[in-house]
């Protein structure tokens, strides 16, 4: 044997496993096949946003939260009606309980920490029993994806001075080796030494192969996201209709599911493979980092929202309110992209980028630059530079100009006439303090909470009121992004094989165990619950192995 444990992956999941197993006194070796540029995986590249229940932070701005709300919440969304949802629901128990209690101060006692302002993300719309959050909950790390990388990164790289992590970058793992129904180790490619930067390709050339022996193997390699041939076999056609023709990718091209494949051939089971969670806000990065490069508009409720023939869309299909419901809209209709219409005033406020590199004020942990980029005239500067540069941002003065570009980067025409009718008619229902409109009552009940009040949502006004000027249109894509389904675990992580028993020495965490378990959210994310998820099930694979 030549470790105890080898761990696949170096993403988020990956690391707090090898914190749990190091602190177990145990031997490891922590292999993937990205250069050292690209250590901390996806999770680098995120908004760093976590689902935490009843903490200090919602509770300094008047948020009522319990876990039996979040229950209420989590169990709406996740809409659990399969035979193999039988750990999943056990893992969405587990995790709810870890994010009402201890989840927080262990973190805190790791030094992390979070934004004072609490975001409202997948607001549901529907009944209370439904899916959606009923309260805010979505906490972002003061420092993003980096800062919620940090203190694992930091434990990981003091374990591997003192000699009790080996870190092995372009080692990629091509099969687990398996006697007797029990996973001994792996074996894979060393790949050759590649300077890209993170995020971007990196080469494939093979240097020579390698076998590793260990007790046990973690696998946290993570999900299809990257790759789109899987997306689209995976896609569940009898659930949301035909994937769109064309679609933007928001995680690296590294994110490609083999290493899930690798263990289904070495007998774990898959589950829940058709449930995936994919946005619908997607722009095209002006700048890519990846191939097809796309990132989320993080939009507050006020922004109108079109098909792409200008056919205002329906509930649940309300900006942050219900990603799939919204998907399953847009994949009925058969268009490749929708639209927003929205105006200056709305976007200043209302539209996040998501990722780290799209916010440097929180990113950077920069207050000065926090107050000025989201309390000043403009949008954040990493928006109005995509407003500028973003093939997909449309802005003018009038609406007939406005309309006239996006019938020139548009997939079919769309008529003035029938979008001005749709938004004026909108407009007028501003006139009262009430209103039929959904979506005006949206926006009004959005500002009763004072985050939104203060960061998230515009002050309600008409779309084609100048001073509110000018008029923006954003052309929409679908993004990929993550994988709801995966290994299916027990609550230590271990996997089972397709014969319904434990794969004995074969273990899983985050996005390649669905986030716990096969797949712990069901049919529907409630957003925090994918970096929370790593963390969860990276500590749980960690304390087991």
């Amino acid at each position: 044997m030549q470790t105890d444990v080898v761990v696949v992956g170096a993403g988020l999941a990956g690391l707090v496993a090898v914190c749990e197993l190091v602190r177990r006194g145990r031997k490891v070796i922590l292999l993937d096949q990205e250069p050292e540029s690209s250590f901390g995986g996806q999770a680098f590249w995120s908004l760093g946003g976590l689902f935490m229940v009843d903490t200090p932070e919602q509770r300094r701005l008047g948020i009522r939260d319990s876990l039996d709300l979040a229950r209420q919440d989590w169990l709406g969304s996740a809409g659990f009606d399969r035979a193999e949802d039988f750990w999943p629901t056990r893992w969405a128990e587990a995790y709810l309980q870890f994010a009402a209690g201890e989840m927080r101060p262990w973190l805190h006692g790791l030094g992390m920490r979070w934004f004072p302002v609490v975001g409202w993300a997948e607001r549901g719309g529907g009944l209370a029993g439904d899916h959606g959050n009923s309260v805010p909950r979505f906490h972002i790390t003061w420092g993003t994806g980096p800062g919620t990388l940090a203190p694992f990164v930091e434990r990981v790289l003091a374990a591997q001075a003192d000699g009790l992590v080996d870190i092995r970058h372009r080692h990629r793992v091509t099969s687990l080796q398996v006697t007797a129904g029990s996973v001994i180790g792996v074996n894979g490619e060393v790949l050759a030494h590649s300077d890209a930067e993170r995020g971007k390709p990196s080469n494939r050339e093979v240097l020579q192969s390698f076998e590793i022996a260990a007790a046990s193997v973690i696998v946290a390699s993570g999900g299809i996201g990257g790759n789109e041939a899987l997306v689209r076999q995976s896609w569940p056609r009898d659930r949301l209709g035909e994937p769109p023709k064309t679609m933007i990718c928001g995680v690296p091209q590294h994110v490609d599911g083999l290493m899930l494949e690798h263990a289904a051939v070495a007998g774990a089971n898959i589950i829940n493979a058709d449930r995936m969670w994919h946005y619908t806000e997607g722009v095209k990065n002006w700048d890519p980092i990846w191939p097809n490069h796309g990132i989320r508009i993080l939009p507050g409720p006020s922004s109108l929202w079109f098909d792409a023939a200008g056919n205002r869309l329906p509930l649940p299909a309300l900006p942050g309110f219900d990603s799939l419901g919204t998907l399953k809209e847009l994949c009925k209709r058969g268009y490749s992209h929708s639209w927003f219409v929205t105006t200056q005033q709305i976007i200043k406020k209302e539209f996040a980028l998501s990722g780290s590199e799209q916010n440097p004020d929180l990113t950077g942990k920069d207050i000065p630059l926090l107050l000025k980029s989201r309390l000043g005239r403009s949008a954040t500067p990493p928006l109005e530079v995509f407003k500028q540069h973003g093939e997909d941002f449309v802005v003018a003065d009038t609406l007939e100009t406005l309309v006239e570009g996006m019938n020139r980067i548009g997939e079919c025409p769309i008529s003035f006439d029938h979008l001005r009718t749709q938004i004026e008619a909108r407009d007028r229902e501003l006139q009262n303090k009430f209103a039929k409109d959904l979506q005006i009552v949206a926006m009004r009940q959005a500002r009763a909470y004072i985050g939104d009040k203060l960061m998230r949502t515009a002050k309600p006004h008409k779309i084609l009121d100048p001073k509110a000027g000018p008029l923006i249109a954003v052309r929409l894509h679908i993004l990929t992004r993550k994988t709801l389904g995966g290994l299916e675990t027990d609550l230590d992580g271990q996997v089972f094989g397709r014969d319904g028993k434990p794969l004995i020495g074969l273990y899983a965490c985050g996005e390649a165990a669905g986030f716990g378990g096969g797949g712990y959210h069901g049919y529907r994310a409630l957003e925090g619950t994918f970096l929370g998820g790593c963390i969860f099930s990276g500590r749980a694979a960690g304390r087991a192995a």
